[in-house]
């Protein structure tokens, strides 16, 4: 096994025991960026020599015993939105040429001081506008798509070009790249994490979160990342938390509620059998499966479209105006969409928000967490753009891929996608888990039993203290499928 095959946390703990060098985990993922890079396409920058000079940094601190803890040395990819210091923050557009951020984003800084090496920027759809992320290949499949908008840093993580990275979430665009990379996405509670630094699309729904190999990988990376910022108006006054696995993890005595309605229509039926099987397998772990019914399902995409739209329009104004014709032909039609919404539209999706959070809440009251698809499909082909459900319904690719992840985004809550199987082309499916506000230790801890239960026992190796995912990627309980991109 590579260094960059690595989870975070055995690399981690082989760092941290000195049978890993910062060094040779560095030089390992740099190696495989330039090895699957040019089929990918995850990354917008490479940032090697910085890299190397981080990661000689991070190894003398380690041999003088000063360590910062499990993210010191670990390789990282951050999506193109957010802000490094003397960097481009492109934002996957022309708009932005000639950009370069004079500071680093709260989370690069955060990121920074627990001892992660950058590097790249990884690609983004346009302003994160979109749920494909064009430039970017599957990392299964080079033909199908990435997903989006933070398909750059799914890709890289699932390919073992990074061993984390970071992505942004407004309605669904952690969570949809990492279920159809098969990796694992979490969307944390709104305002949990910082967003002073990352470009926004929609600052009522923008959220930012880690994408790992792993669940007790984001768990490391979350507790990095959270703590209030009064720069972002937004952040909430919550303090910094420890999110890493303990001792009495398993889902004993948890209410997982099952959906009754919306979250399994119009699925892919290998989707929803993969979903039932991980559900049925919390079961035979210890937890009481409930039946519940999603409120307000009529009013996800009004509302949803009703707040992005007027709210990306708004942060646009000015340079759509400018220089028009530097956006791309998809973005620029749904910025100039936005000018003809009127407040009165843009206030009634404010209300039905504010009703649909109470309706969540007491819906929630009976629940500790819930289960359903991330999306409705795997990763479909580049290019595709509509797909038609057996009652004949034709809904848009993007639309599909956002029908399930939205209502996390509206009403707040966090949401946790882990890998729990493959369809009949070997494509990855994705389970999320929704919670009530700052509920993440819980969704952690079941991605967490859900995750050690299925992932096979493996020998014991360098860095490895128990059983883990083959870390590239995990495979969502069987270990018998080859790397996906070992033939590229």
């Amino acid at each position: 096994m590579q260094p960059c095959e690595l989870s975070l946390a055995d690399a981690a703990e082989a760092i941290r025991q000195r049978q890993l060098s910062p060094v040779e985990l560095v030089d390992s993922v740099l190696d495989r960026i330039e090895h699957v890079e040019p089929r990918l396409s995850a990354y917008s920058a490479v940032t090697a020599e910085r890299a190397r000079a981080a990661a000689r940094e991070a190894e003398r601190e380690a041999v003088a015993g000063r360590f910062r803890g499990p993210l010191h040395g670990i390789p990282m990819g951050l999506k193109d939105l957010i802000d490094v210091a003397g960097l481009a923050t492109a934002a996957g557009s022309r708009v932005r040429s000639g950009h370069r951020a004079e500071t680093d984003s709260t989370v690069t800084a955060r990121l920074a001081a627990a001892g992660a090496v950058l590097v790249g920027k990884t690609h983004t759809h346009e302003f994160a506008y979109g749920l494909i992320t064009p430039r970017t290949h599957n990392a299964w499949d080079t033909a199908r798509v990435a997903g989006g908008s933070s398909g750059g840093s799914a890709v890289a993580v699932a390919a073992g070009a990074a061993t984390f990275a970071l992505g942004t979430d407004t309605g669904g665009s952690i969570r949809v790249p990492s279920a159809l990379n098969g990796v694992v996405g979490l969307k944390p509670t709104y305002g949990l994490v910082p967003r002073h630094g990352v470009t926004s699309l929609s600052w009522s729904l923008d959220h930012v979160g880690p994408i790992t190999r792993t669940v007790e990988d984001a768990a490391l990376v979350l507790t990095a990342l959270v703590g209030h910022d009064p720069r972002d108006p937004a952040s909430l006054a919550a303090p910094a938390a420890d999110y890493r696995p303990r001792t009495g993890t398993d889902p004993t005595g948890l209410r997982v509620g099952v959906p009754r309605t919306y979250y399994f229509d119009h699925v892919d039926p290998q989707v929803e059998a993969a979903v039932r099987r991980a559900v049925d397998r919390l079961e035979t772990l210890g937890a009481h499966l409930v039946e519940v019914d999603i409120p307000m399902t009529l009013y996800v995409q009004a509302t949803q479209w009703g707040l992005m739209v007027p709210e990306a329009t708004a942060y646009h104004e000015r340079t759509l105006r400018a220089v028009p014709d530097l956006y791309g032909a998809d973005v620029r039609a749904l910025l100039e969409a936005g000018e003809l919404m009127t407040a009165g539209d843009y206030l009634r999706a404010q209300r039905t928000r504010t009703v649909m959070r109470r309706e969540w809440a007491r819906m929630l009251e009976d629940v500790d967490v819930i289960a359903a698809p991330t999306v409705p499909m795997t990763a479909v082909p580049a290019g595709l753009e509509t797909v038609t459900w057996p009652d004949g319904t034709v809904e848009s690719v993007p639309d599909a891929y956002v029908r399930l992840s939205a209502p996390a985004n509206i009403t707040g809550v966090p949401s946790l996608t882990l890998p729990v199987g493959l369809d009949r082309d070997g494509m990855p499916i994705g389970m999320q888990l929704l919670g009530r506000p700052l509920s993440e230790a819980m969704l952690l801890r079941v991605g967490r039993a859900y995750e050690r239960a299925e992932l096979p026992r493996e020998p014991a190796r360098p860095g490895r203290r128990r059983e883990q995912a083959p870390a590239l990627p995990p495979r969502a309980g069987s270990g018998s499928e080859p790397d996906p991109t070992h033939a590229l």
